[in-house]
């Protein structure tokens, strides 16, 4: 068996004591444990009666969360959309934006979060959210310098710039502190002046540093012409412009000159006067040790990587950053042990996509980090080497992860139907699989699960739908809905049974219950001869109420001598058929009489073959019998006044 990565999380499960007999059953995104009966010898005391769901990703059923889940959906269908015989050129822009687009739904997420925890008043939920916003932050950290390394793919000249701009996001609370200390009485006076001069310093923001060493030259007059020296190296720094007519050689060679003229400084004693200064002098000629002194304004190795880059190293190339990512590492964390979010980081750093994406799917609680991340990856055409022997690529694997588990929210699974939409390989076979577990709460759900379904010709799971709303709706005694979802099921012999439902509650009442659906059936009577013979028999209804009694004669002898009538209906029809007997004008012909006469005398013969008994009790008996006599006696009065006046018309 292959070693894990990391040991399991235990999970502790209040009630459940030591030594005790667990059961437990997987769902789709959680277990349920609970006691069993068996005990161990020597056991003693109650069980415990409670039944406990453990679920793995608890962040689908945070409501801000969810809205995480909701937007990044839409930006992954238009990734989708993107055509993949577009140059690559053409496409890394649509590429970056996609990325920036992720990143500022995290970002306003994270935002809502740390709203919501200042405003709570509990404070285990604000613990709560309190953890989500950090997660929230190492995620949109780890995602930006994926971007600026891997999507963007920055040269050397402006790798560097991008890398200041991923720190200067990331490392905000110098703003803060710039803000108190400017909106103080004596700005240059405040305790944290020359820590945020220094902050600005360290994150390579010359320009504001500037404009505070100007509060301080204002008061000391005296070492004016230190401060404006400062104030002249600051300003001589060069940064590259990738949009400019510069080359990056000719950058390197200025930028050098402005270091020896630093360094001159420095060692001409021209700031030993002002240890503050001289701290900022040795800052940028990027001396380590300096450096590692103001850990606690730097406050991770990440932001000393940068900084030690920006004053030692300002054209390195992609290819050399995973050597100075290690040694910054390495000195700013001393003996302390890496945290996960230092490795995957430093994963990055080294340009190993797969680690980095094996480090977040073990450091996360859930997929949607790895799977959007590695899907933007995927379509940049950086994952084409990696595939897994179980199958799928890598992207496929962590997308129908991700999206199994939305398929356990209430809401959310209808997301999670455009990812299935999206593996080729096996998107379709999870989505029926999946797709069968949506509780069918309401109607209007069931109906979306359908379009859903007929949408993508999973006619199986079309059928499997209509026949389980079928049969909830015949329970509760809704014929008409349970007819409407059989003939949508194209389910012939459960329409049959339901027809013969519709014609059983006729001969109790006397009415049809849900008329609009009987009389529009169309083509769909066609499904079954029981529903055929319903919808020509609500026919026959309505021709007799519009007084065409020549057709409903017509209908209602087609109906039993064609066969389409069940054997234990004709006698309602044979009823049916006196009122128009019984008509001043003839309407039955004598040929048609003969034939209700032939339909009578089949059916009394079978009914004389049935002997009365505890099914059929005498006086039902002799109901029948004289609705037979009655049927006789008008069949013979018709036929004589059918022949006398079709004999009269033939003379």
């Amino acid at each position: 068996m292959e070693e894990v990565d990391v040991e399991p999380a235990v999970t502790n499960i209040p009630g459940i004591r030591h030594g005790k007999h667990m059961g437990f059953a997987w769902g789709p995104g959680d277990i349920l444990v609970y006691e069993t009966l068996h005990r161990a010898s020597g056991a003693t005391g109650s069980g415990c009666s409670f039944i406990y769901m453990v679920r793995k990703d608890e962040d689908i059923y945070s409501p801000i969360l969810r809205k995480l889940f909701n937007e990044s959906h839409h930006i992954f269908v238009g990734l989708q959309t993107i055509k993949e015989d577009l140059p690559s050129k053409s496409k890394k822009p649509q590429f970056v934006s996609i990325s920036r687009n992720y990143r500022s739904v995290i970002r306003a997420c994270m935002e809502e979060l740390q709203q919501v925890a200042v405003s709570t008043k509990e404070a285990e939920m604000s613990t709560q959210y309190g953890n989500q916003v950090s997660i929230l932050l190492a995620i949109e950290l780890i995602w930006n310098l994926c971007e600026v390394l891997f999507i963007d793919a920055a040269p050397a000249g402006s790798l560097l710039l991008h890398l200041l701009d991923w720190v200067r996001l990331h490392k905000a609370d110098v703003d803060e502190k710039a803000k108190l200390v400017l909106q103080s009485d004596s700005p240059a006076e405040h305790r944290d002046y020359w820590d945020v001069v220094v902050s600005y310093v360290l994150q390579g923001r010359l320009e504001e540093a500037r404009q505070m060493l100007v509060k301080q030259a204002t008061l000391r007059p005296a070492a004016r012409n230190m401060f404006k020296l400062m104030d002249s190296l600051l300003q001589k720094m060069p940064f590259y412009n990738p949009g400019g007519t510069q080359t990056l050689t000719e950058f390197d060679v200025k930028w050098r000159n402005w270091h020896e003229e630093v360094d001159r400084c420095l060692k001409d004693n021209s700031f030993a006067s002002n240890h503050h200064l001289e701290l900022i002098c040795k800052i940028l000629l990027g001396d380590e040790d300096t450096l590692l002194e103001r850990k606690e304004l730097l406050s991770s190795w990440y932001h000393f990587l940068v900084t030690r880059l920006l004053y030692c190293h300002p054209t390195v190339k992609p290819t050399e950053l995973h050597f100075y990512a290690q040694s910054c590492m390495t000195m700013f964390l001393d003996l302390s042990v890496p945290e996960p979010l230092d490795n995957i980081l430093l994963a990055a750093f080294e340009f190993d996509i797969h680690q980095v994406i094996k480090d977040c799917s073990i450091a996360l609680n859930n997929w949607w980090f790895v799977a959007h991340l590695t899907d933007l990856l995927d379509h940049c055409k950086l994952l084409q080497s990696h595939n897994l022997h179980f199958g799928s690529n890598l992207r496929e694997f962590l997308l129908l992860e991700y999206a199994a588990g939305l398929f356990t929210h209430h809401s959310l699974w209808q997301c999670a139907v455009d990812y299935f939409d999206h593996c080729p390989e096996f998107g379709r076979v999870y989505l029926e699989l999946q797709i069968e577990r949506v509780p069918l709460d309401t109607e209007r759900k069931a109906l979306k699960v359908l379009r859903i379904c007929e949408e993508r010709q999973m006619s199986e799971q079309v059928r499997s739908i209509c026949k389980i709303m079928a049969m909830r709706a015949l329970r509760n005694n809704r014929l008409g809905s349970a007819l409407s979802w059989s003939i949508r099921a194209k389910d012939a012999a459960f329409a049959t049974l339901i027809s013969e439902r519709f014609l059983q509650d006729y001969c109790a009442k006397g009415t049809f219950s849900d008329l609009d659906l009987i009389d529009n059936l169309g083509p769909a009577m066609l499904l079954s001869d029981r529903l055929t013979f319903l919808g020509k028999y609500r026919e026959f209804h309505k021709l007799y109420g519009e007084k065409r009694f020549r057709e409903a004669a017509k209908l209602l002898l087609s109906l039993m001598t064609a066969k389409i009538a069940p054997r234990s209906f004709w006698m309602t029809l044979l009823t049916d058929a006196l009122p128009l007997l019984e008509q001043k004008e003839v309407i039955f012909s004598a040929d048609q009489t003969y034939e209700l006469m032939y339909c009578l005398e089949e059916l009394t013969s079978s009914l004389d073959a049935a002997a009365p008994g505890p099914d059929r009790p005498m006086q039902e008996e002799d109901i029948e019998v004289t609705k037979v006599e009655l049927l006789r006696l008008a069949l013979a009065r018709n036929l004589a006044s059918a022949i006398v006046k079709e004999g009269t018309v033939e003379t």
